[in-house]
């Protein structure tokens, strides 16, 4: 019954994304591939996909990501746009993050040797930047960049090599995230906040920008950086925090971890900003039970009257965007890919997403009968 019930949803997104297929063949194909994608493969390549399809050779696989007429931009948004409907909530979450690729040679899209926070050191390989999105009822991804180095964006004749067209610049990846928030934004996408770890925390532009955009956010940020408290003094994150009163501190649960519930203590302290409109920011700590002495510092902004609570469980979320990458590398071949080309990258990953949307819409249907419905206020 439950594969029954995965078919008829496969089918129902496949007949969604069919418009974006100018031919019968590609789009059969794209089928072939997304089944592939999730089925019990030890290897997920062109080889493995066409012989589970019936095919002789990996060439149609290979020509569906590398030239068929198709708009891969328009499946991403059909598959942003069917996960809104299965898992939309107006107090969802967006979140930021980026996983490595380990490759070998130099002919890749954007390869070089750089920190792959999947590998936990530099190695050779592509980094991808992508937007989750995450509420009670599940999380799926919904946008993805490829983050091309100076050194390919310096060289043209290496990026038309690989397929990258001329007008593609460099591109911070804290840009890409603005982009992939646009994109979000003009979509009216149901959310209240936007999380991110660090890297993007750290970028003055991206917390300007989703402040110009009434987004409010909760990002992590490192405890030597400084800000001024409302009464016109400059500090640490850590000074700041350790000024707090034993009674600033709540125990809070962030959701459910793999060893059970996970419970930190978490206090806050108004920050210096643009207190106007409603909103204001804060400084967010979030300490380990265990271990008093680990503490992690965000950077906080939104509505005045939110709570601790907002901000911790918002905090809590960006573990979703692990588990996006790990199901979709697990479950739906994210990473299983050999392709060298710009285009290929792209119609690769995008045909994962929804690979692994298909997965996440298949399982509120088993759970409540029928799709939430969508949220587009």
């Amino acid at each position: 019954m439950m594969l029954d019930r995965l078919v008829v949803e496969l089918d129902s997104l496949m007949a969604r994304v069919g418009a974006r297929f100018c031919r019968s063949e590609p789009r059969a194909r794209a089928r072939e591939y997304v089944s592939g994608l999730v089925a019990g493969l030890e290897r997920k390549n062109g080889w493995t996909l066409a012989e589970r399809a019936g095919e002789v050779c990996p060439d149609g696989m290979q020509r569906l990501l590398r030239k068929a007429d198709w708009d891969v931009g328009g499946v991403r948004d059909d598959v942003r746009d069917y996960v809104v409907e299965h898992l939309g909530d107006r107090d969802g979450v967006l979140i930021a993050d980026e996983t490595g690729f380990l490759k070998k040679g130099t002919k890749s899209a954007g390869v070089q040797r750089q920190y792959s926070g999947t590998a936990g050191r530099t190695e050779n390989c592509q980094i991808g930047v992508f937007l989750a999105y995450a509420s009670p009822h599940g999380h799926a991804l919904v946008d993805r960049e490829l983050y091309l180095p100076q050194s390919w964006t310096e060289d043209r004749d290496r990026c038309r090599d690989a397929g990258i067209p001329d007008e593609v610049e460099f591109a911070t990846k804290p840009r890409l995230v603005i982009a992939m928030l646009e994109r979000a934004l003009a979509a009216r996408l149901p959310f209240a906040w936007f999380t991110a770890d660090e890297a993007y925390g750290q970028a003055g532009y991206l917390r300007e920008w989703l402040e110009d955009h009434a987004v409010s956010y909760v990002m992590a940020t490192r405890r030597d950086d400084r800000f001024a408290t409302r009464a016109d003094r400059t500090g640490r994150a850590d000074a700041l925090v350790a000024e707090l009163p034993a009674g600033a501190w709540q125990r809070l649960s962030v959701g459910a971890g793999a060893h059970g519930p996970r419970e930190y203590d978490w206090a806050r302290r108004p920050i210096d900003g643009r207190w106007s409109g409603g909103r204001g920011h804060w400084l967010l700590a979030r300490r380990s039970i265990g271990k008093p002495e680990e503490i992690a510092y965000y950077v906080c902004y939104g509505l005045a009257r939110s709570r601790l609570v907002d901000l911790a469980w918002t905090a809590g979320s960006r573990w979703h965007v692990e588990e996006c990458f790990q199901q979709a590398k697990n479950e739906a071949g994210l990473d299983h890919y050999q392709v060298r080309s710009w285009r290929a990258w792209y119609a690769h990953i995008t045909l994962s997403m929804l690979a692994l949307a298909w997965l996440a819409g298949s399982k509120t249907v088993a759970l409540k009968g029928e799709p939430i419905p969508a949220l587009w206020a």
